[in-house]
């Protein structure tokens, strides 16, 4: 492990010992109580200088607040937690003071004359990964736990912060360290007749290895929508019932509905939770062939806008189709489809599209049944009424599967991009691996990919990282945490 020897920000002038450091804990305002943290080997005698001795760990004091100059200028409880018995693993104080601006600036500044310095964001956390308190994706639940915006993404942050993430990840990497071993042994010792490699055993181990691999990337996939989120467009001509659909999603009058086409000339955004997961939906221009510079600005949003979504669902006015209960068929369908979306899309791919047939209920009801029985099967087109909220529930399932809502009954932790790609370079080195096993190639090619995927897995919890990457972790951290 490596992590021990990293330090993002040498300490000037200290020696060995790093400084004392202090922030408040809690965000800065007005408000009943604020908390001051301070850690560090000193922490104990700055605590000591404010409030007066501190004779037990893990009790809590009433005590006043006094400045270097010993003017008390207030009242609290202070709580003292002896190394390792931390959440840094040095000596920890903390102040429970009141919540007001002066106050709090006051302690801080006491703490600062009495030898401690300022933290830097994220510090009080970067020094509980140095000393082995927590590793960096427990960490980083830590900051996903705070920043959850639904209770489902708030579950997941926990199960990264208690470990469940990290748990799995070790786990693989002990499976790879196995393997390794085993391969380089029979590297080792060549002058044996026995073909190690052409065990059966070696190709299963594999295998196994990359179906968890697989399962862990599809929850750390999952993990991440929980934090987030992800992006609907909603796109299609004017007078489509783009507007309606995106009232239907967040249940109020949120974008104008007139019958005057090309009501909408911007993009309109609504943050909801689907499931618990937050998703943009973007309500788009109509998109024609338009003069005006001002509507073809809005079409030129529309598309970009379409191309940049997760999702885009492609609002159609059914009305406006030729449909009869006569000539509905599947081919007719399609073709008429692929007329419109030759003027709409322009041979632009979106990432991921849905068709929804809007205004079904101003069909005739005989025509409405023949069309939903029509599309029953279909995963990708759905008939709605987005005034009634016909069918509406059939649109959200397509939804959710399609970008991938409720593939597990629910996320067991929450991941963040920097995870998606290392998992990914791991399963990228292990497929090489594999094909240089299956291909008979000689066994140092299937080590050395082994070791890639150990080493990409090892970046996920810090076993195997860099000073720029916990930079960057950790200057996302609030200070005081």
């Amino acid at each position: 492990m490596l992590r021990a020897s990293l330090k993002t920000h040498p300490e000037p002038n200290t020696g060995d010992a790093p400084a004392t450091i202090v922030a408040e804990a809690t965000p800065s305002g007005h408000a009943g109580i604020s908390v001051v943290r301070l850690s560090g080997a000193s922490a104990l005698a700055i605590a000591q200088g404010v409030v007066g001795r501190i004779s037990k760990p893990r009790h809590a004091y009433f005590r006043s607040f006094k400045t270097s100059r010993g003017t008390v200028f207030d009242q609290g409880v202070v709580l003292y937690f002896r190394s390792p018995n931390s959440f840094t693993g040095e000596d920890v104080v903390e102040f429970q003071g009141h919540g007001g601006p002066i106050v709090v600036s006051t302690l801080i500044q006491t703490c600062v004359e009495m030898g401690a310095r300022m933290a830097r964001p994220g510090e009080f956390s970067e020094r509980a990964f140095l000393n082995d308190k927590m590793d960096l994706v427990q960490l980083e639940g830590v900051a996903d736990l705070i920043a959850s915006a639904s209770e489902q993404a708030a579950k997941s942050a926990l199960g990264s912060l208690t470990g469940i993430f990290s748990k799995a990840v070790n786990a693989l990497v002990t499976s790879v360290i196995e393997l390794r071993i085993y391969i380089e042994a029979s590297i080792d010792f060549p002058e044996e007749e026995i073909d190690f490699l052409a065990e059966p055993f070696v190709l299963e181990r594999t295998t196994l290895i990359e179906a968890q691999l697989r399962q862990i990337l599809k929850q750390a996939e999952q993990g991440r929508r929980l934090q987030v989120g992800f992006s609907i467009a909603l796109v299609g001509s004017p007078n489509a019932g783009k507007s309606s659909v995106l009232n239907r999603f967040s249940g109020q009058d949120s974008a104008i509905v007139t019958a005057i086409p090309g009501t909408t000339r911007d993009v309109i955004r609504e943050q909801l939770l689907l499931d618990g997961y937050p998703i943009q939906i973007a309500d788009t221009a109509g998109i024609r062939e338009a003069t005006d510079a001002i509507e073809q600005e809005g079409i030129a949003r529309s598309r970009q806008t379409a191309l940049m979504a997760d999702l885009s669902l492609w609002i159609i006015d059914v009305t406006a189709l030729d449909l009869t209960p006569l000539n509905l068929s599947r081919s007719m369908l399609e073709q008429q489809l692929v007329s419109a979306e030759a003027v709409l899309f322009k041979d632009q791919a979106t990432r991921k599209r849905l068709v929804v047939l809007n205004k079904l209920d101003l069909l005739p009801e005989s025509t409405q049944r023949a069309l939903v029985d029509l599309l029953a099967a279909d995963s990708d087109t759905f008939t709605v009424s987005a005034k009634t909220g016909l069918g509406w529930d059939h649109l959200l399932s397509g939804i959710k599967r399609m970008v991938g809502v409720g593939d597990d009954s629910e996320s067991l932790f929450s991941a963040r991009t920097r995870h998606i790609v290392a998992l990914s370079e791991a399963a990228h080195y292990l497929a090489q691996a594999k094909k240089s096993l299956m291909a008979g190639l000689p066994g140092e090619l299937m080590a050395e990919d082994l070791k890639q995927v150990q080493v990409a897995l090892g970046e996920i919890t810090g076993q195997v990282t860099s000073d720029d990457l916990l930079g960057k972790i950790f200057s996302s951290f609030c200070i005081g945490k």
